[in-house]
């Protein structure tokens, strides 16, 4: 109940505070004809979809005459719809998109939200860049983030205690060391699975490949994969994913990586002692462990990383043929209001906001890593490619750490599979 009242309290603030700063292009939408905004997603009964609903709510509260019609798609066929509905045109106003190529894969039935939403409400976003035409902001972007992800460690400091280990480890063979001791202690020192999640892969390999990657050259190591100056089946890359495949020959994994499916209740339940995951399980964590739980860079690199992956991962697009375009681009641009940034906060997810803080002390201290602590920050490695490399990587990355597929032979087709994506899609520039 405690934690209902102070949600409800967290978004009376933020409305009053929208109600004495409501732009001008917010203020467009508040007509007294009545408008039905059609809202696709494939968010489940996820934080993002708390966060969603809570958005929408606190926008028609400010603009009565505005409703909000939330559909809620399956997520194996999310994007089979929404192409079959912008051929029919008889899709939603607003469709949610993830960040980098693949929005710009899906370009063709968006708006660029360059002159609709205005450029002081697009300033204040941060991670534009990663929705817009070669990743150039200035050219406008394509989709407004609901939430500013990081895809990082977690760790349960009970566990590190009993265990003996003293410090987070910060590269290979300090893991390897943490791993021995937390494995005789009784726990699984970093569990992976699907968490239920419907993803094409039995893990999410590009959480780790993103931080083996910025180990090895920070920022160059993301383009040079794009570009092919670092073949998959390099030496470099040979070198790291053997170390990384000894995770589980080692024990510092779970045995059934290529089956689990509840690797998420593994960490909640103290059973493991590290999980590789996103903001958006934060809430989760600190509910169950309080201050006992932390983040930390995954150290897949013989020397500290001092990167950490944050993204923009999902946001709404506008689609190219909504009728009601001018009432969905004002509740974009409300999206961008420090009004938002509260309703956002409260649904336990991390402000895109610029300038945000959060009321959580883990993401607030993944903020003060990319703010403040020296650490570069990177985008999701699976933005950045290729759509045929990711989906051949979903499945022969987790093989090479389940021991299904040797380290030469997955590396050797990624390989191939770049080999196979058109030229002018291997070039120095993302498209």
């Amino acid at each position: 109940m405690r934690k209902k009242v102070i949600f409800a309290s967290a978004l009376a603030f933020a409305l009053a505070l929208t109600g004495c700063s409501s732009s001008s292009k917010d203020s467009a939408a508040g007509t007294d004809k009545l408008i039905t905004i059609t809202l696709w997603h494939n968010l489940g009964d996820t934080q993002n979809a708390t966060a969603t609903k809570a958005l929408t709510d606190a926008y028609t509260v400010l603009h009565p005459n505005v409703t909000f019609n939330l559909v809620s798609q399956p997520a194996d066929n999310y994007f089979a719809l929404l192409q079959a509905a912008a051929v029919s045109k008889s899709g939603p106003d607003l469709a949610l998109m993830w960040t980098g190529l693949f929005a710009l894969k899906y370009k063709s039935y968006l708006t660029n939200l360059k002159g609709l939403v205005s450029d002081a409400a697009l300033a204040r976003e941060g991670s534009l860049e990663w929705t817009a035409d070669n990743f150039d902001a200035a050219s406008g972007p394509y989709v407004m983030p609901l939430d500013r992800q990081f895809y990082i460690g977690f760790y349960n400091k009970d566990a590190f205690a009993k265990a003996g280990v003293t410090a987070v480890p910060s590269n290979w063979d300090e893991l390897y060391a943490a791993c021995g001791k937390l494995k005789t202690a009784g726990y699984t020192p970093i569990v992976y699975g699907n968490g239920g999640q419907s993803l094409g892969a039995l893990y999410y390999p590009w959480y780790d490949a993103s931080y083996i990657a910025i180990g090895q050259s920070s920022v160059s190591g993301l383009r040079d994969l794009y570009s092919g100056k670092n073949q998959w089946n390099s030496a470099i890359n040979i070198a790291s994913y053997t170390k990384y495949a000894a995770l589980k020959s080692k024990g510092c994994t779970n045995s059934d990586v290529l089956t689990k499916t509840n690797n998420v209740e593994d960490f909640l339940d103290g059973k493991a002692a590290m999980i590789i995951d996103g903001t958006w399980d934060t809430k989760k964590f600190t509910d169950q462990f309080g201050d006992k739980v932390a983040a930390f860079v995954p150290p897949f690199s013989d020397n500290p990383i001092k990167g950490v992956v944050e993204f923009a991962g999902q946001g709404f697009g506008l689609t190219n043929y909504s009728k009601n375009s001018a009432a969905a681009a004002a509740f974009l641009e409300y999206m961008t209001t420090d009004a938002a940034a509260m309703v956002v906060d409260a649904a336990g997810l991390i402000p895109n906001v610029n300038g945000s803080t959060t009321s959580n002390a883990v993401n607030q201290q993944m903020l003060d890593f990319a703010a403040t602590g020296g650490f570069a920050r990177y985008p999701m490695l699976d933005n950045v490619l290729q759509g045929d490399v990711v989906d051949a990587g979903n499945k022969i990355l987790p093989s090479i750490l389940g021991g299904k597929t040797s380290v030469s032979g997955g590396l050797n087709q990624m390989a191939q599979v770049w080999k196979s994506v058109p030229a002018e899609n291997r070039t120095e520039s993302y498209k």
